[in-house]
């Protein structure tokens, strides 16, 4: 990397947190109807980022929330890559957990703290900051760039799709870069190659038109939170497996090479015990904690409704009862498939004295990238330089990325998965935070992705 980069980042990296945390400002909650005016708001800050470096940008509007697109394509002959984010966040509930209001950005302790520092306005925007100091000092990108930044990932990113489709030819690329991820640990850096894929259901079960007397009619009607109950139980064997029928029929097994990967990494059960304040690690019988977090399937319960919740008692059988389930999956599991399979499986272990209804909501495969592959050696390498490290971990994430895969279907892109936040940044929950350094080694890193891709051997 040019050392007038390195100094250009230097210099500016005072400026360079002051518009991150006049970005956070905006609450671009993208759920929030209220929020609507705000979201234009957020899609013009990152346009103006673009427009005053020289890209060709523009605001897209969809039926939604808009999407930024921005590209710089002067030069011939190199790499074409993509980058992915979102300005939108999540709702900052419950206001009173928060120390600082969550549209506040505060630096405490080394620390932005603000509802999207890390997720995922900082690690956005640090590849925007890093094409700057390329334009600024070079007066040129070693590498073309797109940039798509959406306003709806924290709602399903329901009008992506239809822009991917619409704009499959102008969107041509090499490789997709997204921050969306996490380090390892603290001083860490991490290349995360494999997301597994999900899919989420609703089951309502009902018994009677409405909530009985349970001394007047109990044993005598069937309870839809004993029958929930019942089908939940259902689910898994005392072994930890799945019962759902042909759950595991596709599942790509790790190599022995992989497993290993995963214990050289040195995961501290006991300490992560400790974080989440559990005795006992559980789950499918044989796996260590790590490989059932990123590389085997699941099924678990999310919520769970029935009945009187109130303080004190109320003597009823319940005339509903409802739960939701999401499936984490791993390569070559269909979520389709599997979605129908778990139907057709829960439906047969409902009593026929209960009324059973099945709704399915969102699903994606999982996403595997070639650890050997020539991209993420560049991209390693860049990673390795900007943290000072002579390792990046490759790892897994339990977690699903639906655009990862629907870059995959429309784009036939892969996608760099380059984390720079950690795991307890508090994404979605009160007090979110984002290391001021790791923000500064992001920027950095982007800027030496770009020139590593540029050398990249074919």
């Amino acid at each position: 990397m040019h050392a007038s980069i390195a100094k250009y980042l230097s210099e500016n990296a005072d400026r360079f947190l002051e518009e991150l945390k006049e970005l956070l400002r905006i609450p671009t909650v993208s759920a929030d109807p209220v929020c609507k005016p705000h979201m234009l708001r957020g899609a013009e800050f990152v346009y103006r980022q673009f427009a005053d470096l020289g890209f060709k940008a523009e605001i897209v509007p969809t039926a939604g929330h808009p999407i930024v697109y921005a590209e710089w394509l002067n030069a011939p002959g190199a790499p074409t890559v993509m980058v992915y984010g979102h300005y939108d966040v999540q709702p900052a509930d419950p206001l009173n957990l928060w120390t600082t209001p969550p549209f506040e950005p505060t630096i405490r302790d080394g620390y932005v703290y603000a509802r999207g520092a890390t997720d995922d306005k900082g690690q956005m925007f640090t590849h925007i900051k890093s094409a700057e100091a390329w334009l600024r000092t070079v007066g040129s990108l070693p590498v073309n760039l797109k940039y798509v930044i959406e306003g709806e990932e924290e709602v399903g990113s329901n009008n992506l799709e239809d822009f991917l489709k619409a704009n499959t030819e102008r969107l041509k690329c090499d490789v997709a870069v997204v921050s969306d991820t996490s380090q390892y640990a603290p001083n860490q850096p991490a290349i995360t190659y494999g997301l597994r894929g999900i899919l989420a259901v609703e089951i309502t079960v009902t018994g009677p038109c409405k909530d009985l007397h349970s001394g007047i009619f109990g044993g005598a009607v069937a309870n839809p939170a004993t029958g929930i109950a019942r089908l939940i139980a259902s689910l898994h064997d005392d072994q930890g497996r799945v019962r759902i029928p042909g759950f595991y029929d596709q599942v790509v097994e790790l190599t022995a090479a992989e497993r290993q990967q995963f214990r050289d990494l040195g995961f501290d059960e006991v300490a992560f015990k400790a974080e989440l304040g559990v005795d006992e690690v559980a789950g499918e019988a044989g796996y260590s904690t790590i490989e059932r977090r990123w590389a085997r399937p699941t099924c678990e319960v999310n919520g769970l409704v029935s009945g009187y919740t109130g303080d004190g008692p109320k003597t009823i059988v319940p005339s509903k009862a409802k739960v939701k389930i999401t499936c984490r999956l791993v390569p070559d599991q269909d979520p389709h498939v599997l979605t129908e399979a778990l139907h057709q499986y829960l439906k047969s272990q409902c009593p026929p004295s209960l009324k059973f209804e099945f709704a399915s909501f969102h699903g994606c495969p999982a996403f595997v990238f070639d650890p050997n592959s020539p991209y993420i050696e560049a991209a390693a390498a860049a990673v390795k330089e900007a943290w000072g490290v002579d390792r990046v971990r490759l790892i897994r994430e339990g977690g699903s990325i639906p655009v990862v895969q629907t870059f995959k279907d429309v784009l036939g892109l892969d996608t760099l998965l380059l984390g720079w936040g950690l795991n307890t940044d508090n994404l979605h929950s009160p007090n979110e935070h984002f290391t001021i350094a790791d923000f500064h080694r992001g920027i950095e890193a982007s800027a030496r992705l770009w020139d590593k891709l540029a050398a990249m051997k074919s």
